[in-house]
């Protein structure tokens, strides 16, 4: 395939193609000049493949890459992603996301792709893993770095734990924040009666939400648990989103006798005009990269309360811009919860705090700028490209 237009392509791979690392991706595509650049898609598939063809992306599913590690269709997915490539022939690859970025980053660095970047938006290894389950996921990363040219992680915690490790090198990596939607729905009392009514729940009953998969690293039954606990026993539970543990957690609601207090609604396209709902945003994930509901709620005017881990600390600072607990302690969640409530004046100047300190920083804009630098692999002011874009894209010319 010839490429005559001039334009740097790029290969996006990222596996669930949805909120958090999918939409970073997507929103990070959209900030690029479409004159310089033509960007496609490869996933596993999710609900926002449908809105980046609306777009005018072209978007690949691939169903055999799964989140979960599967060997057969892991290899299948090398095997396919190579292919593809090759057919391809892309300038610059970027993965997105544990698989995507092992099988991806294999499959392009055998296609021979001149530029792989990756986007850490957490690890795929963490403190309640078995210590061998840990040691695996370190090596597989360092290996895979290895074979990469860029590595972008989404907060500083995330970077500094890939230094420490050795996964990564200094010149390898650089820090980026996540982007988020520029426009956030504020909370007003007209977006707040508004959001309430779509939930149906009344305008005076305290509502403590959230926005996350059903799985493991969100720690669901966590959430549910800090609810049974709390003082204010009229507050009400609303987690927004879905997945593979949603039976466990609708036995757990039930063995608490919360049938009435905790709502699961599901995943949802409206979750930007569901924050102003919210009194208190409370995360409790066991753990993250930065997640962009945090921002998401604080950039909407939502009091945060969240577990102390990864890059969480980034925005969250304890005590100024919300309220940090340690993971696994419901209890713990619960009572920072109960005093978001108890002193809702408190809360308001953490919120006029956590809105300074975002600023400009997490539109998708500034992430566009980020990527810019990065396929072009040159400094802030260098006019030129790299000699390994520039020799791909003369290659290309000449019918490569």
């Amino acid at each position: 395939m010839m490429h005559t237009d001039g334009r740097i392509k790029v290969v996006v791979i990222v596996t669930r193609f949805m909120a958090g690392a999918g939409g970073v991706a997507l929103r990070g595509a959209l900030a690029l000049d479409p004159e310089r650049y033509e960007i496609s898609f490869v996933t596993g598939g999710g609900r926002l493949t449908d809105d980046a063809r609306a777009f005018g992306f072209d978007v690949a599913v691939m169903p055999d890459m799964v989140a979960n590690l599967s060997p057969r269709r892991d290899a299948r997915a090398v095997r396919l992603l190579t292919e593809l490539l090759v057919d391809r022939r892309p300038d610059v690859v970027h993965t997105h996301s544990a698989k995507a970025g092992g099988v991806g980053r294999i499959a392009a660095h055998r296609a021979g792709v001149p530029l792989i970047v990756h986007t850490y938006h957490g690890f795929p290894f963490h403190e309640f893993q078995r210590p061998w389950t840990k040691a695996a996921y370190v090596a597989a990363e360092s290996y895979l770095c290895r074979r990469t040219d860029v590595v972008l992680t989404v907060g500083s915690a995330v970077a500094v734990e890939a230094i420490r490790r050795g996964i990564v090198h200094p010149g390898q990596l650089r820090t980026i924040a996540v982007a988020i939607d520029a426009e956030p729905v504020a909370c007003t009392p007209k977006t707040r009666a508004h959001a309430r009514a779509l939930l149906g729940i009344a305008a005076d009953v305290p509502v403590v939400g959230t926005v996350g998969r059903l799985d493991y690293q969100k720690a669901p039954q966590d959430f549910v648990r800090a609810i049974a606990a709390l003082r204010h026993e009229n507050a009400v539970g609303v987690w927004v989103g879905d997945g593979s543990l949603r039976r466990d957690v609708e036995r757990l609601i039930d063995r608490h006798g919360l049938g009435g207090r905790v709502m699961l609604v599901g995943d949802r396209t409206d979750v930007a005009v569901l924050l102003p709902a919210f009194d208190v945003f409370a995360m409790s994930s066991r753990y993250e990269g930065l997640p962009c509901a945090v921002v998401e709620a604080m950039a909407a005017g939502v009091p945060v309360v969240a577990t102390a881990v990864n890059a969480v600390s980034d925005v969250v600072l304890p005590g100024e811009t919300g309220l940090l607990v340690p993971p696994q302690q419901p209890g713990a969640l619960a009572s920072a919860i109960d005093l978001v409530l108890d002193d809702p004046v408190s809360a308001q100047l953490r919120v006029a705090r956590a809105k300074a300190l975002l600023g400009s920083r997490f539109r998708p804009e500034q992430l566009g700028v980020v990527l810019d630098e990065v396929y072009l692999a040159q400094p802030p002011g260098t006019p030129q490209l790299s000699r390994r874009v520039s020799a791909a894209l003369t290659a290309r010319h000449e019918g490569w």
